[in-house]
């Protein structure tokens, strides 16, 4: 065998091992859904019992007056001892009426409502919780502690569902499933709301069975006092993931964390590609933080957590580094084209196979844990992998239909290096469509964005739109560019749970 023989040979094994890394972040998320029928019986029901300790609520809030009104009613209308709750709204140095509008809370809700004023703000939300806290912190009225954002609205039994859990000594906190419940969804509301459902009463309820959480919802979490004090009396600083580490750190001093499917929070989410690229960009960098922090947590079982369990570790790298698994395996799909197209047929085909049945399942699964969402926003179910996606899929199953008939219909028959671009494009597709999901981002800047950006997301998929934020982190980091809070802008359009 001479030397380019061997060449081509190594070529075709290294490109062969790239284009099937593209099987791990889709078995994965299939093997995770699989779990979820188990949470009917591993769950921590069992434990849970009745169960009012005195809550202390803190909201941090930095120019909330269009929301944190509404939001401290309907926490007032909770279905729990009224003598029981105190909420503390810490006041970020707010420009707007926050402060005033707390007032005539306070006011209205003598004993329940308290402001706390910090003349100095802008720190972030960590800092402005930490102010709360060691206020709270002060006397030992406070039994448990509950987090929770400005704008968002707690369904009436939402607080006694989280708290039941609480009655188990080993539980450290519980978080709650955050539902996008704004009253005119748009487009892009839609998908996240469909985002919302994929990734909490389904993922989390598997990862309820798997013993491990992987994050506390930021704007709905409760801790015991005694947990709050193991884990520092204080939130993480110094990081945009604060509410990952102290879910993490709950967890590593061996307290369960757990997810309460059945107690919902509304929350508004961002209406525009712009502003959703800010918050999620916030969350991925700080991703990066909570990987590098816990680097030797990860692939290490351990009998006090199962943060180390190899099946927790597979999930949270294969949605950490999706973006970049998403490229290699496209370039080894390439290479194949190159080197043995016949393979890279064959890859191909099983690769967006499986993805499509994958899909196919999660979509099924996932979608029972929230019937109503997953009804209400039925054509953006469908849409969510993207229109271009769905095409690449169709392709994969029939290839004579897609490549062959359908041209033939519109009196076209491809020539070899027609069909050979066509494949090649296929094959590249999901890092393009990442581009196209940047492009949107910019398209709402101009006159015609207000069709041609939903356009593009519709194209490209939801799911591009968040690996091209994830992929935007990995360029940040390397860049060395300054983590920042970027607030999400709130006006007021939760409906009323």
């Amino acid at each position: 065998m001479d030397i380019l023989s061997v060449l081509h040979a190594i070529g075709v094994v290294v490109c062969l091992v790239l284009a099937l890394t593209g099987l791990i972040p889709v078995v994965a998320a299939a093997a995770t859904f699989v779990v979820i029928p188990f949470h009917a019986w591993v769950n921590h029901y069992g434990k849970a019992a009745p169960y009012l300790p005195r809550v202390a609520i803190i909201v941090p809030a930095w120019n909330e007056g269009a929301v944190i009104g509404a939001s401290i009613d309907r926490l007032m209308m909770l279905d729990y001892p009224r003598e029981s709750l105190r909420i503390y709204v810490v006041d970020d140095a707010s420009t707007d009426d926050t402060p005033d509008v707390v007032r005539d809370r306070a006011e209205q809700y003598p004993g329940n409502v308290h402001l706390l004023r910090r003349e100095q703000g802008g720190q972030g939300k960590a800092h402005t919780l930490n102010h709360g806290i060691a206020k709270v912190l002060e006397d030992d009225w406070m039994e448990a502690l509950l987090i929770m954002d400005a704008d968002v609205i707690y369904t009436p039994e939402s607080l006694r569902r989280m708290t039941r859990h609480l009655a188990d000594p080993d539980v450290g906190a519980v978080s709650a499933y955050i539902s996008e419940g704004s009253r005119d969804r748009n487009y892009l509301t839609k998908f996240v709301s469909v985002e919302y459902v994929l990734s909490q009463p389904a993922a989390r309820r598997a990862q309820n069975v798997l013993g491990a959480q992987a994050c506390l919802a930021g704007g709905a979490q409760l801790h015991t006092r005694e947990n709050l004090l193991a884990i520092g009396a204080r939130i993480d600083t110094s990081s945009l993931a604060e509410d990952t580490i102290t879910t993490f750190e709950t967890q590593l001093l061996g307290k369960k964390v757990v997810f309460e499917p059945h107690a919902r929070v509304l929350a508004e989410e961002p209406r525009t590609v712009d502003a959703l690229w800010k918050q999620r960009l916030r969350w991925a960098r700080g991703n990066v933080t909570v990987t590098a922090r816990y680097s030797k947590v990860w692939f290490r079982p351990s009998r006090l957590h199962h943060l180390g369990d190899i099946s927790f570790g597979i999930v949270w790298f294969s949605l950490w580094l999706l973006p970049l698994i998403m490229i290699l395996s496209s370039v080894g799909l390439a290479g194949l084209l190159f080197l043995q197209d016949e393979i890279a047929t064959t890859v191909f085909r099983v690769l967006w196979i499986t993805a499509a049945l994958a899909y196919l399942f999660v979509l099924i699964l996932g979608s029972q844990t929230d019937g109503k969402t997953t009804r209400h926003e039925l054509g953006n179910v469908l849409l969510f992998p993207g229109i271009v996606n769905m095409l690449v899929m169709l392709t994969a199953l029939f290839p004579p239909v897609m490549l062959v008939w359908l041209p033939g219909l519109f009196g076209v028959t491809l020539s070899e290096p027609a069909l050979f671009a066509i494949t090649l494009a296929i094959y590249i597709w999901i890092p393009f469509s990442m581009v196209v999901a940047w492009l949107a981002r910019k398209a709402e800047k101009v006159r015609a964005g207000r069709w041609l950006s939903p356009a593009l997301i519709y194209l490209a998929g939801y799911g591009s739109l968040l690996c091209a934020i994830t992929f935007d982190s990995y360029l940040k980091e390397l860049a060395g560019a300054e983590a920042r809070w970027d607030k999400t802008e709130k006006v007021g359009r939760v409906a009323a749970g």
